[in-house]
């Protein structure tokens, strides 16, 4: 699979990296840097690894989450099990001189034995758990505090979030320390070791958001408040027609606004001498948020959304209308957003696909497809190590390696190596 050259003007132009991945985390950090311009290799085992063939599928059994995490790599698969393929992709990295993984357990893999060959390697790992034990997302997410504060007011059970926030958050770590590492390795020559959990940056998000320090000076537990937004004004509103909108009135401004909008100006100053209250302060509009609630949501259940879309458009308050995955694919904020641009993806078909969602010099880099599995092993083993066509043949036909054009339909085939990358 070929790809169009790299902008030199991306900031890691020329920087190769290796990445040994599955799942989220690691594979959105080694797509994030591709996009910046460096030029990413993903191995895997024959077959693919654990997230291969993840849901959301197509009904031909694609794994739309696979093309959509990898897009613009290349890709090389060979037989983890195999000593000889284990030489070659190390051989890789060392070549590469950058490895980003999640894989653990695997010697070869390992800092001090690659770092033996190559004393400038930067390699970055992704752990669970500091102490090296497993853990994904889904489980991590239990011990930070949210799902027993997320969710509608009265019920008692944990709400888990859809948003892998946790694996998100971890991705763009690890590519923030690979970029780190690359600048220091120009700056000064030296080469790092990163090891990041993905338990700390969960940990470390709760303590930054300032949740662990108001429990550590003796605030009370979270509450569950449904939509409201703790600390200040902001709620769902539903209007006449039945169209959902959140609202965020995080100044006294955008509070005033919303009060004029609504109609509410001379009930909410009647309420604030009623209850002896300043509305100015945004503690005291969360404390009375209810009360405030009602008098808002009588003007939005008296308007369409089109009205109440118009109304709030002309003020400072923050909105947004609710949507469905299905409405916001064919929303303006994709299809008219400059971010997205249309990639053919091979055994998926044509469709829009955001690049880089910032801007570099005016422009956001363009969407690249995701390669199939094995689908630049010859081209990569060609070009970075030298091997010959007649190797590769007898690589390919030893199980080895896997080639393009060793199933020319690129089917799906029986992994040589089902061991999870993590275990």
């Amino acid at each position: 699979m070929t790809h169009p050259p790299t902008p030199a003007g991306l900031p890691l132009a020329g920087t190769r990296i290796v990445e040994v991945s599955s799942f989220v985390a690691v594979p959105l950090a080694g797509m994030t840097l591709g996009q910046l311009g460096a030029e990413v290799t993903r191995v895997d085992p024959i077959g693919g690894a654990a997230d291969y063939r993840r849901w959301p599928l197509t009904e031909d059994g694609e794994s739309i989450y696979w093309a959509s995490l990898n897009k613009g790599k290349r890709s090389l698969a060979a037989n983890f099990r195999d000593p000889e393929a284990q030489a070659l992709i190390a051989d890789l990295i060392v070549d590469a001189g950058v490895l980003v993984t999640n894989a653990a357990g695997r010697d070869w893999l390992d800092f001090d034995v690659l770092a033996a060959r190559r004393p400038d390697l930067i390699h970055v790992q992704l752990l669970g758990r500091a102490d090296g034990g497993g853990a994904v997302d889904y489980t991590v997410n239990a011990a930070t505090g949210f799902p027993l504060a997320t969710g509608p007011v009265g019920i008692s059970g944990p709400v888990n979030h859809l948003l892998p926030a946790w694996d998100v958050a971890a991705g763009l770590y690890t590519a923030l320390a690979v970029a780190s590492a690359v600048r220091r390795r120009e700056a000064t020559g030296a080469g790092a070791r990163v090891v990041l959990p993905l338990e700390d940056v969960a940990l470390a998000t709760v303590g930054n958001l300032g949740y662990l320090g108001e429990a550590q000076f003796g605030g009370p537990d979270r509450e569950r408040l449904g939509t409201s937004v703790y600390g200040t004004y902001g709620t769902d509103v539903v209007t006449s027609d039945g169209v959902r909108f959140m609202l965020a009135a995080m100044t006294t401004r955008h509070f005033n606004d919303l009060a004029a909008l609504t109609g509410t100006t001379e009930a909410i100053k009647s309420l604030e001498c009623a209850l002896g209250v300043d509305f100015g302060d945004e503690g005291t509009r969360f404390r009375h948020r209810e009360t405030l609630g009602g008098l808002f949501r009588s003007w939005f259940v008296e308007h369409t959304a089109e009205e109440a879309h118009a109304a709030l458009a002309a003020s400072s308050v923050l909105f947004e209308r609710y949507r469905t995955f299905r409405e916001l694919a064919v929303d303006p904020l994709v299809t008219d957003n400059p971010m997205f641009s249309v990639v053919d993806q091979p055994r998926i078909g044509a469709h829009l696909a955001p690049g880089l969602p910032m801007s570099i010099d005016g422009r956001h880099t363009a969407p690249q497809p995701a390669p199939a599995n094995g689908d630049d092993t010859a081209d990569v083993l060609a070009e970075r190590l030298g091997i010959d066509t007649d190797r590769l043949a007898d690589l390919t036909a030893r199980g080895v390696i896997r080639t393009a054009t060793s199933d020319p339909h690129n089917r799906p085939v029986a992994s040589t190596d089902q061991k999870d990358p993590n275990a």
